[in-house]
């Protein structure tokens, strides 16, 4: 079981949307990444603040949200987790509403997700390996079996910047054993995750579609060697296949979708959206004591919840008109940088939260998809993703990584343990900013790193 401190702090922690401290001095401008969403916190509960603007009468169903957020759902009288699980609450892995990082073995409490399918001629994107499913759970209550447990091994990757400056990488390399079900079917496709931050999601679903779309460039006729496109997916509520833009490889199209899905992959929380429990046929356990069971959340905690995640605002950048800050933000543009990580939007008409409409954000990400070469290829498609193409992430927040999580553990797996190694990781569409910044001079390497921490 996770520790009992883990859980206790999240629950005695300052309540979200707490009266930020003043905002420093300064022109309104590029330090308020939210726009007037934006909060002034750089302490460990940066990531739980409601929107600065968030109008009085929402506290009582964000409360009634983050209740639901950090709730153990496998704690009695009523455990009502899934027999077959990878955590016990949505803040196991999104502590206090950031990450957590991946161990250096990873066991049956690490907050690693491996997603698995297998390739078929009815779904070129990939169907759920048929006794695992579409995600490899590393626990199981009494009586049932958990599904194994994962362990990574890192190899060293030695280097040198062209100022003949060294650093070393970590390749991971995964196995599974011992393997609860047997083994996994043939051709199984699995890509490892660690858990992203969840601040500023609402935010980011109020981009109009539109605006995301005129930065796509499939086949690179403008000739920049940056060709983003869209993920298309599959809506769970309509049926249609619309627009994706949360998760690692943009496979879910709405903060509703992403939050009830894992409920379902990473809690066996069922809901209206995933009403069927994650046991598959071949797991005849699990699927007895799943039988005849109404979905455990209802319409309604699955729209608190949403909410809650919704009305997370992000911190405003820290030392953003320090010399060596500015200095950052002009090489992160001339190494290309900006190309995939698009500084800043407006945001559209948010109909029931208008707090959320008309603010000009900067999340420095485009949400569309790019080949990031082979090094960080996981060969397995998600909708119309391939398997070497990832969702550009967002990039604000990123500098309070270390006070809120204490750690920084950077990409879809966690390999980079800082931004230098995430940038020298890049491969792809990307390379042409690798090698770029491999040229640099160190204090331009530094100031650009100087520029990311202050996001």
């Amino acid at each position: 079981m996770m520790k009992a401190w883990w859980c206790l702090t999240v629950v005695l922690a300052a309540a979200p949307g707490e009266a930020p401290s003043e905002p420093p001095a300064s022109p309104a401008g590029e330090e308020l990444s939210g726009g007037a969403t934006t909060v002034f916190d750089t302490t460990l509960n940066a990531f739980g603040r409601a929107l600065g603007n968030m109008e009085p009468g929402r506290w009582k169903t964000l409360r009634d949200g983050k209740a639901l957020f950090v709730r153990d759902w496998s704690a009695p009288p009523e455990a009502l987790a899934g027999p077959l699980t990878n955590a016990q609450a949505c803040n196991s892995c999104h502590f206090k509403d950031g990450r957590d990082r991946p161990y250096d073995a990873i066991g049956p409490e690490a907050p690693l997700l491996i997603r698995l399918s297998v390739p078929t001629a009815d779904a070129p994107g990939g169907a759920p390996e048929p006794v695992y499913g579409g995600q490899f759970n590393d626990r199981g209550t009494p009586g049932i079996p958990a599904e194994g447990t994962v362990q990574v091994k890192y190899v060293p990757v030695k280097g040198r910047y062209a100022d003949a400056t060294a650093y070393t990488l970590r390749r991971p390399h995964y196995k599974f054993s011992p393997l609860g079900y047997g083994p996994f079917a043939p051709k199984t496709q699995w890509s490892p995750r660690i858990p992203a931050t969840v601040v500023g999601l609402g935010l980011l679903e109020a981009i109009p579609e539109a605006d995301l779309l005129a930065r796509a460039d499939p086949e690179d006729t403008d000739g920049d060697g940056i060709s983003g496109r869209p993920n298309r997916v599959t809506s769970t509520r309509t049926g249609q296949t619309v627009l994706g833009r949360f998760g690692w490889k943009a496979s879910q199209p709405t903060l509703e979708q992403q939050i009830a899905k894992a409920y379902s992959e990473d809690l066996g929380v069922t809901s209206p959206l995933y009403s069927e429990p994650n046991c598959t046929p071949k797991q005849e356990a699990c699927r007895a004591v799943t039988q005849a069971r109404e979905p455990v959340l209802s319409a309604e905690m699955l729209e608190k919840t949403t909410l809650y995640i919704r009305l997370l605002a992000v911190p405003a950048r820290r030392d953003w008109n320090a010399p060596a800050v500015r200095r950052g933000q002009a090489v992160f543009q001339q190494t290309g940088c900006a190309s995939c990580h698009h500084p800043e939007y407006r945001t559209g008409e948010v109909a029931d939260i208008p707090e959320l409409s008309g603010q000009t954000i900067r999340p420095y990400t485009d949400l569309l998809l790019h080949d990031m070469g082979k090094e960080l290829a996981d060969g397995r498609p998600d909708a119309e993703a391939t398997g070497s193409e990832w969702r550009t992430p967002p990039l604000w927040g990123l500098g309070l990584l270390e006070t809120v999580n204490h750690q920084l553990r950077l990409l879809h797996d966690g390999r980079a343990r800082s931004f230098e190694e995430a940038i020298l990781w890049h491969g792809g569409e990307a390379e042409a900013a690798r090698e770029h910044f491999k040229r640099l001079e160190r204090a331009d390497r530094d100031a650009l790193v100087a520029f990311i921490r202050s996001l």
